[in-house]
């Protein structure tokens, strides 16, 4: 599919001052921590900038190409989230129904917690996991690669996150035969939420996720190379994976991080195992999974920042849409963390981070801007006030450099009015 240009001084962004972004992008590329980079920008529905550096495939010396796909990991999450919300507006299921309403394995979840007396044991739940807590990770579930919880050494042991073979369902069974974390709505954790989500998906619907997403979002959207599989002839565009080992593969703990990033990030790394191109009938997620192209990505956020609609196409209601990106998060639960610095000024919504203080994100932008990023460094955002969509895509698994900020800080500086 062929991406039209607009001339970007049509919707008051400098043509001049975007072409501060390409040598700020290659200079990730110049130093060797990134293999190749592709950046996409649009601004009142129209796209401004489309530019492509370094290579998706160092070893064959291919360069990044525009059609490039890429594992996006965790920015499948916004997706799920969206899809699940069209049920929401059928009225299949309200935001505070408990989990267990649709999911019984969910009845009944215990908490690891403490006795009193300084023991850890399982302990009742104080009320149940709704659905709500599972699109704003409230839900006290974890990762197996996050170890502020010894729940997360449990998933390991089960393999919940690393077993590609396994069907969505299996893992979401398995899931719920462990304890809680944390409390339900006791804090904001980020977690296999959103692999539950995507399961009650399924149950909600009797379809495969993959099948209900194609009919209800990829296919109206035009979402052509959006998929959990890359179909054979399409696999000369997959971009190479690069950085530190696959924390997924590896069930790394933090020592084991500093480890990978002394050896340095130009190694290539196989994630076939546990992000594989061709098993679609069973590797299906929500939290991680699909694989996309810039332009794919562009036009589901088009689509968010119209309010639910594309090119005719109506995905949600505006309101269901507004109601999604509003911060959903209480002051004492903010700001929320991963695993490094706190997102100051952000809070969160059905699926995406949402800011609601831009002085405290340190970033230009407005409030009411959302997005997400993934594990290979993809990311995106959407500042409804500006009218502005970012796109990044490229395939390296780290987190020390962060050429989204840099991206993010570019295309403001570009805009003139």
């Amino acid at each position: 599919m062929k991406t039209n240009i607009a001339a970007p001084e049509e919707v008051g962004i400098s043509s001049q001052r975007l072409e501060h972004i390409r040598p700020v992008m290659q200079s990730y590329v110049d130093s060797g921590t990134i293999a190749g980079l592709s950046t996409m920008i649009a601004r009142r529905g129209k796209i401004v900038y489309f530019d492509q550096v370094g290579n998706m495939d160092i070893e064959a010396n291919k360069p990044m190409t525009d059609d490039a796909i890429f594992r996006i990991y965790s920015m499948t999450k916004p997706i799920i989230c969206t899809a699940l919300m069209t049920l929401f507006e059928r009225g299949s299921f309200r935001l505070y129904d408990p989990v267990s309403k649709f999911i019984p394995a969910f009845d009944g979840l215990k908490v690891l917690g403490n006795d009193g007396n300084g023991e850890t044991k399982e302990i009742e739940a104080e009320r149940p996991v709704t659905v709500r807590d599972l699109l704003t990770h409230t839900a006290g579930l974890t990762y197996d690669f996050l170890e502020d919880s010894p729940v997360g050494e449990l998933y390991r042991q089960a393999g919940l996150l690393n077993n590609a073979g396994r069907s969505l369902e299996d893992m979401v069974m398995e899931l719920a035969r462990l304890p809680l974390a944390y409390q339900p709505g006791s804090r904001w954790h980020y977690s296999l939420a959103i692999d539950v989500a995507a399961y009650l998906i399924e149950v909600l619907t009797d379809k495969p996720l993959n099948q209900f997403l194609k009919e209800n979002l990829f296919s109206p959207l035009g979402m052509s190379d959006t998929d959990f599989c890359v179909p054979g002839q399409n696999l000369d565009r997959l971009a190479a994976m690069y950085g530190r080992p696959d924390i997924a593969a590896q069930g790394m703990t933090s020592g084991k991080l500093i480890e990978a990033w002394e050896r340095g990030f130009n190694e290539r790394i196989d994630v076939s195992e546990t992000y594989p191109v061709s098993k679609q009938d069973s590797f299906a997620r929500g939290g991680h999974g699909l694989f996309s192209t810039a332009p794919d990505y562009m036009r589901f956020a088009q689509m968010l920042l119209n309010r639910g609609e594309l090119d005719g196409a109506r995905i949600l209601g505006p309101k269901t849409v507004d109601l999604m990106h509003m911060n959903h998060l209480p002051p004492k639960l903010m700001p929320f963390k991963i695993d490094g610095p706190p997102a100051y000024g952000y809070g969160f919504g059905l699926g995406s981070r949402v800011l609601v203080n831009v002085a405290d994100s340190g970033k230009p932008g407005s409030a009411g801007e959302y997005g997400w990023s993934g594990a290979a460094k993809t990311y995106y955002w959407i500042d409804p006030e500006e009218e502005i969509i970012g796109v990044l895509m490229t395939q390296s698994m780290k987190q020390l450099e962060l050429p989204e900020v840099d991206f993010q800080i570019l295309t403001y500086q570009a805009m003139v009015e």
